[in-house]
């Protein structure tokens, strides 16, 4: 069995990141939904409520693309994570030049640290590249409509965080 590992803080799920996870899924037989604790990036929404987030949204993707989607939250080292779930793959989204390296660099110290953990890049399609959780926060708080980002139930409840 083919394990993905996709990470993420995920604060909130975008679909931007729906669109890598249902791609991802044609990679693998499991993918993991890897949900970093990451204190360090103050997250707006808690723990327990950025899984039920990726949890509600990936349902449904599970049953139309065929592969399984786990949820796991995580907060070692993300190569020990993949480890832990028994990945063979880590699954980044790129959508921009910028975020290249970055990655570049987390892609090498990794391959030293497990060699036998390869990489994936996916590209964001170009409608979701624009994308990015922090703006999304952003514009909530200001009172924007973030609706054309992000599924309705994160809409909403970015609406409650922000009322």
């Amino acid at each position: 069995m083919r394990i993905g590992l996709y990470p993420g803080t995920f604060d909130p799920v975008t679909h931007g990141h729906l669109d890598i996870i249902k791609r991802a899924t044609a990679l693998v037989d499991r993918l993991v939904i890897g949900v970093a604790i990451n204190r360090n990036k103050g997250p707006l929404f808690t723990l327990e409520e950025r899984v039920e987030m990726i949890e509600s949204q990936c349902a449904e993707l599970s049953e139309l693309h065929g592969a399984e989607i786990v949820v796991h939250p995580f907060e070692n080292l993300l190569i020990n994570c993949a480890r832990d779930v028994g990945a063979s793959i880590i699954v980044r989204g790129l959508r921009a030049v910028s975020d290249f390296e970055y990655e570049f660099q987390m892609v090498g110290m990794n391959r030293i640290l497990d060699p036998s953990v390869e990489t994936v890049f996916l590209m964001a399609e170009a409608r979701h590249q624009s994308i990015a959780s922090k703006l999304v926060k952003e514009i909530a708080k200001l009172g924007g409509d973030v609706s054309r980002f992000v599924p309705p139930a994160v809409s909403d409840a970015l609406k409650q965080r922000f009322a």
